[in-house]
C-alpha cells in the first residue's frame, strides 16, 4: 500500500490560548495553555487542529503589557477583585498590541520527573482535531481578545474555547472560508453557522478544466451539473454543499438545484416579474438579422501604415474596425496586444512607448524581488503566499503543455509563466491568484515572449476580469443576468424552454465567461476572439453576444432532443474544441446589428450593449481598458466583463408573451 501523502499545511498559527479550569464568567483561571492551531489539507480532507505546546503558562508568571504598551505588570493570581479590575483595564487599551509587543512568559517549574510527566498529560488532554465537514457552527466572542467556540454536528462533547490574546483570529476564519461558507444564525449575530462541500465535490478548478486528466464525459453522464460548476476554486466553493446535501441524501432534483442556485447567490434572480423596478415590455419583433461581412486579418505592412513618423497611430476607429472584422496576422500581434489591452496609450511616440518600457521593467523587477527575496523562514509565517505559490505550481505543470511554447521538462516558458504570476500577487496581493488565472495569461506571454511585455498586458486583462474570480463572484452573478436578459429578448421560445428545464440560470455558460471561451477553442481560435473583443466593438459586452451566437446555433438540437437539465449541461461541455470561431463571430455581429436596428429597444438591453451613451462609438481613441469601476458606477462600464451592478433595477426586464 502507497504511503499516505503528507498534509498540506492551510494555516498555522501560535500562540493560542485554552483556559482551563475557568469558572463560567471566565475571570479566574488555574492554567492558561498556550498551543498551535492548525488547518489541514489531509488527501482532500480538511482538518482543524489544535495542539498545546510544550510550556503550559501559569498565570502567576506571566507578564501583561500595561497602561502605555511600554511597560508590564505582573498578572498574579489574586482574589477575584483584583483579577477583574486587571481585565477592565485589558479591554480599555489596544490589547492584542499590547500582548503582541510586550508580553512574556516564565517557565512554570516542574520539582520531579512525575510534574513533567503530570504536565504531558495535561498537554495532551487538551489537544482535539475535527473536519470541518463536522462542524455545525463557530461562535466568535470578546473579552478584550477575541475567541473561539466551536460546535460540532454529532457530538455530546464541548470543544474548549480558543482565546486569540496574540491576534490571528481573522486570518483563521479567512482560511475557514476558503473551504466552507460561514452564515450568520438568524437569532444570534455573534454565531456562524457552517456548511461545507463533501469531499467528491471539492476538486479545485483544473478537474473542471482537463478532461483527459480526469474523465469529464464520465462525470457529466453520472452528474452533469455537480461536474459544471464543480470546483471553480475560491470563485464557487461555497454553493457545492447547498447543491449536493450532506454525504448521506441522493442527490438533489434538478428543480430543487435551479431554487437553491437563486438562494445561495442573492441577485441571481432571474424570472421575477412582479418584483418591483422591472420594466415589463411585450414581445418585441426585432426583425430579419442582417447579413455581414468579414475580411482576412490585418497585415504586418497594413498595420505599419498606421504609423506616423514619431511612430504615433493614425485613424485609430479605421484600425480598429478591421482588426474587429477579421483580427491580426501573428507577426502584429507582440505590438498589437499592447494597444489594445492598454498598455500601450494609442496617440504615444515610439520614444515615449520605449520610455514607458523602461520605468516598467524597474517597477515589474521590484514587484518579482519582493517574492524572491522572502527566506524559507519568512515564508512559512506566511500561509496566504504558501498558498498562492502552490496553487501556480499546480496549475502552471498543466496549463496549455501541449503547445509547443510550454511543452516538455524544464520549459523555460512554465518559468515564465510561474514568475509572472507570482509577481502579480505582490501586484494584487488582495486577489493573489486564482484558479484559472493561468489559461487567461498563457495566451498573452504565448504573444509576447517577454516577460515583463506578458507582465503588464496581464494586467491590463486582469483589470477587466478581475471581478470573474472574486469570491463574491459579483461580475459572475451580473454577466448571467446580463446574458438571460439578451437570450430572452433574442428567443423568448429558447429561454422559456430553458426555464421549463430548471436551466434559466444559464449555469451552463459559466465556464464560457470566466475564462473567456479559453477552454472551448483551439489555442489559435482564442488568440483570434480575444483580439476581436478588445477592439470594444461593436458594442459594450459583445462575449455575451458571442454566447447567444453558439446558443443560437444549438438551440434547435436542445429543443428538438427534449434535453433536460442535465443533457443540456453535458451538451454544452461536449461543445468545447468543436466551435468554428468565423461563424460564432459572423452570427454574434449580425446579432448585435439585428438588436441595434430595433426601434423600440428595452432601456435595460441599450444599457446592458452601450446603445444609450458613446463610450463604444467607432470613432472612440481612448483604450478599452478601463480603470476598475466603483460601486457607483454603471455596472456597463466596458465590453469586456468588468462589471457592477447598478443600485437601481434597470438590467432586470420581464418579458410578457
Amino acid at each position: 500500500m502507497a504511503a499516505d501523502t503528507l498534509p498540506k499545511v492551510i494555516y498555522e498559527h501560535e500562540g493560542v490560548f485554552i483556559h482551563s479550569n475557568s469558572d463560567d464568567d471566565g475571570l479566574e483561571q488555574d492554567l492558561l495553555l498556550s498551543g498551535s492551531l492548525r488547518i489541514v489539507d489531509k488527501d482532500g480532507e480538511i482538518i482543524v487542529e489544535y495542539r498545546p505546546l510544550e510550556d503550559s503558562v501559569d498565570p502567576s508568571n506571566m507578564l501583561c503589557a500595561g497602561k502605555d504598551s511600554s511597560s508590564v505588570m505582573e498578572w498574579a493570581q489574586c482574589p477575584g477583585e483584583r483579577s477583574h479590575q486587571l481585565l477592565e483595564t485589558q479591554q480599555s487599551y489596544e490589547t492584542e498590541w499590547d500582548m503582541v509587543n510586550a508580553v512574556s512568559f516564565k517557565r512554570k517549574p516542574c520539582t520531579n520527573g512525575e510534574g513533567t510527566l503530570n504536565h504531558s498529560h495535561e498537554r495532551s488532554r487538551w489537544a482535539f482535531s475535527f473536519s470541518i465537514s463536522d462542524l455545525r457552527s463557530i461562535t466568535i466572542k470578546e473579552e478584550g481578545w477575541s475567541y473561539l467556540v466551536f460546535k460540532l454536528k454529532e457530538s455530546s462533547t464541548s470543544l474548549p474555547a480558543l482565546h486569540f490574546h496574540q491576534g490571528g483570529s481573522t486570518e483563521f476564519l479567512d482560511s475557514l472560508r476558503r473551504y466552507s461558507l460561514l452564515s450568520e444564525a438568524p437569532d444570534d449575530d455573534t454565531c456562524f453557522l457552517v456548511s461545507t462541500p463533501n469531499r467528491a465535490l471539492s476538486q479545485s478548478f483544473e478537474n473542471l478544466l482537463d478532461d483527459n486528466n480526469f474523465g469529464l464525459v464520465h462525470k457529466l453522464k453520472k452528474d452533469p451539473y455537480v461536474t459544471t460548476l464543480g470546483s471553480f476554486s475560491k470563485v464557487t466553493n461555497y454553493i457545492f454543499d447547498a447543491i449536493r446535501g450532506s454525504e448521506e441524501q441522493h442527490q438533489r432534483p434538478p428543480e430543487e438545484v435551479a431554487d437553491l442556485l437563486g438562494e445561495i447567490i442573492p441577485g441571481l434572480e432571474i424570472n421575477q416579474q412582479e418584483e418591483p423596478g422591472f420594466e415589463v415590455i411585450t414581445r418585441i419583433d426585432l426583425g430579419t438579422r442582417p447579413e455581414v461581412q468579414r475580411r482576412g486579418p490585418l497585415s504586418a505592412e497594413d498595420w505599419a501604415k498606421h504609423l506616423d513618423p514619431e511612430g504615433r497611430m493614425l485613424n485609430i476607429a479605421h484600425l480598429k474596425q478591421v482588426i474587429f472584422k477579421g483580427g491580426l496576422c501573428h507577426a502584429v500581434r507582440k505590438e498589437a496586444w499592447k494597444f489594445l489591452l492598454g498598455y500601450f496609450p494609442w496617440d504615444s511616440t515610439l520614444e515615449e512607448r520605449k520610455a514607458l518600457q523602461r520605468a516598467k521593467t524597474d517597477e515589474y523587477f521590484r514587484m518579482k524581488l519582493q517574492w524572491k527575496s522572502v527566506s524559507e523562514e519568512q515564508e512559512r509565517r506566511n500561509s496566504r503566499l504558501r498558498d498562492y505559490r502552490s496553487l501556480i505550481e499546480k496549475d502552471v505543470n498543466r496549463t496549455d503543455r501541449t503547445n509547443r511554447f510550454y511543452e516538455g521538462i524544464d520549459n523555460p516558458g512554465l518559468v515564465l509563466l510561474h514568475d509572472i504570476l507570482m509577481t502579480y500577487c505582490m501586484y494584487d496581493f488582495d486577489l493573489g491568484y486564482v484558479q484559472g488565472m493561468s489559461d487567461l495569461l498563457s495566451p498573452i506571454l504565448y504573444v509576447m515572449e517577454n516577460e515583463v511585455d506578458a507582465f503588464w498586458c496581464f494586467v491590463s486583462f486582469m483589470d477587466q476580469m478581475h471581478q470573474n474570480f472574486e469570491e463574491q463572484m459579483q461580475g459572475m452573478k451580473t454577466q448571467l443576468i446580463q446574458l438571460s436578459t439578451l437570450l430572452r429578448l433574442l428567443d423568448l421560445a429558447f429561454w422559456n424552454y430553458l426555464e421549463s428545464q430548471d436551466s434559466g440560470y444559464l449555469y451552463f455558460c459559466f465556464r464560457w465567461l470566466l475564462i473567456r471561451f479559453k477552454r472551448e477553442l483551439s489555442f489559435q481560435d482564442v488568440l483570434r476572439l480575444w483580439e476581436v473583443m478588445w477592439t470594444g466593438l461593436p458594442c459594450q459586452n459583445f462575449h455575451l453576444l458571442v454566447c447567444c451566437a453558439i446558443l443560437d446555433s444549438e438551440k434547435h438540437k436542445i429543443m428538438e432532443e427534449n434535453y433536460g437539465f442535465n443533457e443540456i449541461l453535458k451538451h454544452i461541455n461536449e461543445l468545447s474544441m468543436k466551435l468554428d470561431i468565423e461563424e460564432i463571430l459572423h452570427k454574434a455581429e449580425a446579432i448585435c446589428l439585428q438588436i441595434k436596428s430595433c426601434k423600440d429597444l428595452p432601456h435595460s438591453i441599450s444599457d446592458i450593449l452601450g446603445f444609450t451613451t458613446d463610450a463604444a462609438e467607432p470613432g472612440s481613441q481612448e483604450s478599452p481598458r478601463p480603470a476598475r469601476p466603483t460601486h457607483q458606477q454603471e455596472a456597463f462600464s466596458n465590453g469586456h466583463g468588468h462589471l457592477r451592478e447598478t443600485s437601481h433595477n434597470s438590467c432586470k426586464v420581464a418579458f410578457i408573451s
